[in-house]
């Protein structure tokens, strides 16, 4: 039988919807026959390289999220190890994590991206960096933490830009891009295969951390309701944004999708996930479910799939 050994947890600000991917891939591993040690990662690094060397696992299943656990650290931690992983290497992770070095690679490839500057604290409380509205993000944060939309109608729209800045947490640089209005569009990639095309509708300011994870806070459409050129666009440019950036395994691309002035409208590539979540109502399990792949399934695939270097 083989051995997986499940990381989850974690010490990102996404820790809580580790746990919760974790949780639902431990018992789908082991519905699809696989003996799973289940590992909670902390911040003490040695316990948790001594767990998995007590545990010999044929593979390593990662379900950690944000910085440390999909940024290239434990990928790296393994590679050390000698283990087989799932997801990407340290290379495409890293990348992906950084959103700027990211856009470089996708640039290059011809892929459509929205424009974007790199400001300081100190540069974004003294004035606006772009005509508003616009969005401001950390370059190395996942789940849309830190990300806020600044727009013209705000009360005391000044006031709050300072406020962001003064407050800033999420290191030296903020990524600032222009809002792109109509619609969020994700797809999943598993190996050289799109999967489908989601629409995701939420009632709140913008698709936030809580509309990703709040109840409630988000509904799925599968298929999105979109122009077949526009689907069709949205499934060939994740595709080739995995292999740009040199994803394996599991990757899901974000989009907005602009048909304000109407259809077939213009994809916005935003960024690469390569750590996607793994509940079974997450984004990638709902596709994959849609094209009739179960999630047990889908996740011995990534088993299947794991490997170590790059």
């Amino acid at each position: 039988m083989t051995r997986v050994a499940v990381l989850f947890g974690g010490i990102s600000a996404e820790r809580e919807v580790s746990l919760a991917s974790g949780a639902q891939c431990i018992a789908a591993l082991r519905e699809a026959g696989f003996a799973v040690t289940p590992i909670e990662v902390g911040d003490d690094l040695a316990g948790t390289i001594a767990a998995l060397q007590a545990a010999k696992p044929d593979a390593v299943f990662n379900t950690l999220h944000g910085r440390f656990g999909e940024d290239g650290c434990i990928q790296g931690v393994l590679d050390w190890l000698g283990l087989p992983y799932t997801g990407s290497g340290v290379r495409a992770s890293a990348i992906a994590m950084d959103k700027p070095a990211a856009k470089a690679l996708l640039a290059a490839a011809g892929l459509p991206l929205p424009a974007h500057v790199l400001v300081t604290p100190e540069e974004l409380e003294a004035a606006d960096p772009l005509p508003r509205p616009f969005v401001v993000k950390p370059p190395n944060e996942g789940s849309s933490v830190g990300v806020t939309i600044l727009r013209e109608g705000d009360n005391n729209p000044h006031g709050r830009r300072a406020a962001i800045a003064r407050d800033w947490r999420f290191g030296p640089r903020i990524m600032v891009e222009p809002y792109i209005p109509g619609r969020e569009l994700t797809v999943a990639v598993m190996g050289d295969r799109a999967l489908a095309v989601t629409e995701i509708a939420t009632h709140l300011q913008f698709y936030d951390y809580e509309a990703k994870y709040a109840d409630g806070g988000s509904r799925h459409v599968i298929p999105a309701a979109i122009h077949p050129d526009a689907s069709a666009q949205a499934m060939e440019v994740a595709v080739a944004a995995h292999r740009a950036l040199g994803c394996r395994g599991v990757s899901r691309a974000d989009f907005r999708y602009d048909d304000t002035a109407g259809e077939p409208g213009r994809l916005f590539l935003l960024e690469v996930n390569t750590q996607p979540g793994m509940t079974r109502t997450s984004l990638v399990p709902e596709q994959a479910a849609h094209v009739g792949i179960a999630f047990p399934a889908l996740c011995a695939w990534m088993i299947g799939q794991a490997r170590h270097g790059a």
